[in-house]
């Protein structure tokens, strides 16, 4: 398998290739949560899921306890597919890596996606307000998972599943709590946010931070629901992320490669 297959769960695409929509998972999460994602979006966009180490076909791996290292891995591997267009996207942890993600690719001299795409995740000049959890005792670190509705309870419930993923919880978590944000100029490309109404880790107002970190056009989207509201309204915010895809396919020159 080559590196870039043991990062990028990539499915098939309608019609011809010309946009690459890169899926960064939440904590705990892999590419598995976007496996339906290309029959849910316009023709042309090819889903790519990111395969972080540590779950999945890559569970024998450890996985990385910082957003710093996740970049750094990535980015040999980004080199290798932006030869379109693309837009990131990523849910909670996900929304950080996808954002320093970009920012990584702007020193590098590499080109920068149309559009970023960040979900259930605060400003990420905002401090946490929440004590972390990543260090608690096995027991109280549990506790506070099953509080987020993102890990079905029967996996607690069951000492060997929990066995095999307190490792990554804890890696995912660490990499969450232990960001530091640096100051940099704001991104060229627009940013759309998401969230949820009754997230318990971050307000609406907090997703807002986001804006300042473009200087192009920055939307804003409040679905109903927790922290997971994108699964649990599925529907709808589908239909708001076809919408941002749509706009950019829009203003898109048509390509005719499948490779």
């Amino acid at each position: 398998m080559s590196d870039m297959q043991r990062w990028l769960a990539r499915q098939p695409v309608r019609r011809e290739r010309r946009l690459r929509l890169f899926c960064f998972p939440f904590a705990g999460g892999g590419a598995q949560i976007y496996r339906n994602y290309n029959q849910m979006l316009p023709d042309g966009v090819e889903v790519c899921a990111v395969q972080l180490p540590g779950r999945e076909r890559r569970f024998s791996e450890p996985a990385p306890t910082s957003v710093a290292e996740t970049v750094m891995q990535l980015l040999p591997i980004m080199r290798q597919v932006v030869d379109l267009p693309y837009v990131v996207f990523g849910h909670s942890l996900g929304a950080l890596i996808g954002f320093e993600l970009v920012r990584g690719m702007r020193a590098a001299g590499l080109p920068l996606p149309v559009h970023l795409v960040v979900s259930g995740h605060r400003g990420p000049h905002l401090p946490d307000p929440d004590e972390p959890i990543h260090g608690l005792p096995d027991v109280e670190f549990i506790a506070e998972l099953t509080k987020l509705n993102g890990t079905p309870r029967e996996v607690f419930e069951a000492p060997e599943l929990v066995e095999l993923m307190l490792p990554l919880l804890r890696a995912d978590f660490t990499a969450a709590e232990t960001y530091q944000y640096g100051d940099e100029p704001p991104l060229a490309c627009p940013i759309t946010a998401f969230g949820g109404d009754a997230d318990p880790l971050v307000t609406p107002a907090e997703i807002e931070g986001w804006r300042v970190h473009t200087s192009a056009v920055f939307e804003l989207h409040i679905f109903q629901g927790d922290h997971f509201f994108f699964q649990q309204v599925q529907p709808q915010f589908m239909q708001k992320l076809e919408a941002v895809l749509g706009t950019v396919l829009a203003g898109l020159p048509v390509y005719g490669g499948e490779d």
